[in-house]
């Protein structure tokens, strides 16, 4: 089970990777809260954690699981419509087939 891959790390104390799938906008308030949220899990739970917004137009080209696998986890951040509705799918499906922990916003 995916969830006890992140337990098991966490209680390594190394850090957890979460990819964010979505399109990043400084502007917009969700996107910094989804940072910031992130953020403060992290410092509540006395651990570390890495955050990278995955653009949905890279997740469409067709080489999602070696976009995705490096990440313990997957966010679908908010903010549709996506520049790419097919990658933001994609990568979707990536975490269902594959069991990875995925949430969605």
């Amino acid at each position: 089970m995916m969830f006890n891959r992140i337990e098991e790390e966490s209680e390594m104390n190394q850090q957890l990777k979460v990819g964010i799938i979505g399109d990043y906008d400084p502007n917009l308030r969700f996107h910094i809260a989804t940072n910031e949220s992130l953020n403060h899990a992290a410092a509540a739970l006395s651990g570390s954690l890495e955050a990278s917004w995955l653009p949905t137009e890279s997740l469409a080209d067709g080489s999602i699981e070696t976009i995705l696998r490096p990440f313990d986890a997957l966010w679908c951040g908010p903010g549709s419509p996506y520049k790419s509705m097919d990658g933001a799918l994609q990568a979707i499906r990536f975490a269902r087939e594959q069991g990875w922990p995925f949430i969605g916003t």
